[in-house]
């Protein structure tokens, strides 16, 4: 198992390598001069070349685009992130404090996503054919399909306008206090919701594919209790590829987030980028491009190592 661990690291770095490099690029093709940021307003129409050329050349702009990107490498593995263009603020500090904020935000809704898929699916699969069935894939078809942007405003409509008993947006600190919990029911909700769906419908193919099986019929043969044969012998064996999806599920919900933080203003990672890509604050963006791909990464690497733990029958080599 050690050595499979560190071949997917070493994996991982050219994955992290392509991910990084992409967004530098992809920033230097987007529209628009960072210079622009610290030109004065009264001086945007008419600024002199002499300090145009001085702020590109404090910055390292004036370089050739190749030895931007050889500095921004160098930077890249020394953890240096530099300064915020836009907010004159050390990026790595403010990335410390905006992770946990989102890995907050992303651990529940996973939570959620996992608990409320797993049950409906294995619900749905029990009662196949049925109108529980029925209105469970409903469901979960209708949380695959509606934008995560679509169902935030919506939940912001009823819960914080027509029914006020939740903060539209904002961020209540610890999750643990009462104000944190309510500033994060919404777009905890949000994310877990967009997420079920997926999970609902592959839990109940898994499900239908084992039900069946032999040593289920066994187990019912020897007299066990239904709900003891569902759980402990259908559920259980059909839960071991769900612990794959669950690790591309927390990739969704990273994607989500910079869409649902930007709309309930929670100052995590999603929002930082996209403070990041408006103001063409190449720091801000590249560093948390390198964060959000670490993370992926990892999480995938934990659900295989889980996957080898939970199913005896994988072996790596």
């Amino acid at each position: 198992m050690g050595t499979y661990i560190v071949k997917r690291l070493l994996l991982a770095v050219p994955t992290v390598f392509g991910a990084v490099t992409l967004v530098f690029f992809a920033m230097q093709l987007a529209p628009g001069d960072p210079v622009a940021l610290f030109i004065p307003p009264d001086l945007s129409g008419g600024a002199s070349e002499e300090l145009v050329a001085e702020i590109r050349a404090r910055y390292g702009f004036d370089k050739p685009l190749y030895v931007q990107y050889a500095d921004y490498l160098q930077r890249t593995v020394r953890l240096d992130f530099g300064t915020s263009l836009r907010q004159r603020t050390n990026v790595g500090e403010e990335l410390v404090s905006r992770i946990w904020n989102t890995a907050q935000l992303g651990g529940l809704a996973l939570l959620m996503s996992a608990v409320l898929g797993i049950t409906l699916g294995a619900i749905s699969a029990v009662k196949r054919g049925s109108w529980i069935d029925n209105l469970s894939m409903f469901g979960a078809l209708f949380g695959i399909a509606m934008p995560s942007f679509w169902l935030a405003l919506m939940l912001i409509l009823v819960f914080a306008l027509y029914w006020p008993i939740l903060p539209a947006s904002g961020f209540g600190g610890n999750l643990f206090s009462l104000d944190g919990a309510k500033h994060a029911v919404l777009p905890v909700v949000t994310l877990g919701l967009t997420g079920a769906g997926s999970l609902a419908r592959y839990t109940r193919s898994s499900m239908l594919e084992v039900i069946n099986k032999d040593y289920v019929r066994t187990a019912r043969a020897k007299g066990l209790s239904e709900n003891l044969v569902i759980v402990r012998h259908a559920l259980r064996n059909a839960l071991i590829p769900i612990i794959v999806l669950l690790g591309i599920s927390f990739g969704n919900i990273l994607s989500g987030a910079v869409i649902v933080e930007t709309v309930f203003g929670w100052p995590g990672v999603g929002r930082y980028l996209v403070s990041g890509i408006n103001g063409r604050d190449f720091p801000v963006v590249q560093a948390t491009a390198l964060v959000i791909a670490i993370s992926f990464v990892l999480v995938n690497l934990l659900s295989d190592v889980l996957m080898a733990y939970v199913d005896p029958r994988i072996r790596y080599d």
